[in-house]
């Protein structure tokens, strides 16, 4: 009950912040952040939370093949979101320098390719998961003086090379956002950037040992920690800030104030 009632908290939430973002869609703010991108970030958080369904109840062999599979890629898009961000950024600040290399990468299309790519990626991986070694409902007689219905993963290399991938993703997301970190403190999105990406990371490097270490029902619950710890962190880090401005200072969204920021 816990967790389908935090569940539905964190969706509920970022659904509500969804439609924040549609209904100031042409505003100087949602499109300096890249408004598609952000878009489609919030729409993956979404299903991320929701997945976190997939977990609770009796486990069959469809929930058990599709709850990893749709978490594993729904959160690839997400990580792959913030990695496109955190390009955007580098790539716009880097640009500014007089002969600067990156200045020809510049009005072109590259988070979209970002996200497109690397979640590719990951559905490649999910699929060959799913059809060398899918996960399916197990009988468990021996851990307890009970029958444990639970879900055997099917391949703990595949499994794990899930879980890699989207480690790689916030990798590779921290070392971009930590290199401008020390952007001026008006544009704080680096800073956002990397503090959620410590968060996942530090979420998940705890919940790997958690994870071996348990078994049954206790395993799941340390993965839906884990699944919504995670995405709450990405979601607050990201559009809190900018939520804070859309409700509560909208006199600072305008496009003199945003761009006298980007330009500082």
């Amino acid at each position: 009950m816990i967790f389908s009632a935090a569940t539905l908290f964190f969706s509920l939430l970022t659904l509500l912040i969804l439609l924040k973002f549609i209904f100031c869609w042409d505003t100087p703010i949602v499109k300096a952040n890249n408004r598609t991108v952000s878009f489609i970030l919030l729409i993956s958080i979404l299903l991320s939370f929701l997945c976190v369904f997939l977990f609770l109840g009796r486990p069959e062999n469809i929930t058990c093949m599709l709850r990893q599979t749709l978490f594993a890629i729904f959160f690839s898009i997400t990580v792959s979101c913030v990695l496109s961000k955190t390009i955007t950024v580098f790539i716009a600040f880097k640009a500014t320098k007089p002969n600067s290399f990156w200045k020809k990468w510049m009005g072109l299309k590259i988070s979209n390719y970002v996200v497109l790519i690397c979640s590719s990626v990951q559905v490649l991986i999910c699929c060959s998961w799913l059809s060398s070694s899918p996960p399916h409902q197990e009988f468990d007689y021996h851990t307890y003086h009970e029958i444990i219905i639970q879900c055997n993963e099917g391949s703990d290399i595949w499994f794990y090379s899930v879980l890699g991938y989207m480690g790689l993703l916030a990798a590779m997301s921290f070392v971009l956002a930590f290199m401008v970190r020390t952007l001026p403190d008006s544009f704080n999105e680096a800073k956002s950037i990397t503090f959620s990406m410590l968060v996942f990371c530090s979420v998940w490097i705890a919940m790997i040992p958690a994870y071996l270490s348990t078994r049954g029902k206790y395993m799941v619950a340390v993965e839906i920690f884990a699944i919504l710890t995670s995405c709450a962190g990405i979601l607050c880090c990201l559009f809190f800030p900018k939520v804070y401005i859309l409700i509560l200072k909208p006199g600072r969204n305008s496009r003199k104030l945003i761009s006298k920021k980007i330009n500082i």
